[in-house]
């Protein structure tokens, strides 16, 4: 398997500068959106599309949200294991991002979502909250944390 800093997962060249970038944070059950403003500077939720067990991917509501914020490129996470190593899933993810570029026709990033989940529900903890009931709130604020730690590391790198 690979290490995950062989993966590439960051492909800077193709995605524009400018324009609102939508964050795809998947999962089997719920897959949480974000979305960055126009300076991609900023990261928010958007949304929760539900997958039902054994049905494809909700490829319409998500081409709506494309084409609703006018987003000019999408970041799907990639779930990499505690070594960073890719399993199922990130193959997975990969196979999923090359469907969404294929069927949005814009560019596509990985990047590592690791953690994401966990630290957001540490997060909700820590300010005294509850996630109980609030799964779809948590993929989404999940998506914008992946989205938030994508546009910090475009920022911080100068590319």
């Amino acid at each position: 398997m690979l290490e995950g800093r062989d993966i590439p997962t960051f492909q800077p060249s193709n995605m524009p500068p400018q324009g609102r970038l939508l964050a795809v944070d998947w999962g089997q059950r719920r897959i949480g959106l974000a979305l960055s403003d126009e300076s991609q500077t900023l990261a928010q939720p958007l949304a929760t599309l539900t997958r039902r067990p054994g049905k494809r991917f909700p490829m319409a509501p998500l081409l709506e949200h494309v084409a609703r914020h006018q987003v000019v490129g999408i970041v799907v996470g990639l779930p990499l294991d505690e070594r960073g190593a890719e399993g199922d899933a990130a193959r997975a993810a990969r196979a999923l991002a090359e469907q969404i570029g294929r069927r949005a026709s814009l560019p596509i990033a990985l990047w590592d979502e690791r953690m994401t989940t966990a630290r957001v529900l540490a997060a909700v903890r820590e300010m005294g909250g509850s996630t109980r009931g609030r799964k779809a709130d948590v993929d989404a604020l999940a998506a914008a944390l992946l989205l938030q730690h994508y546009l910090d590391a475009r920022r911080g790198s100068a590319l």
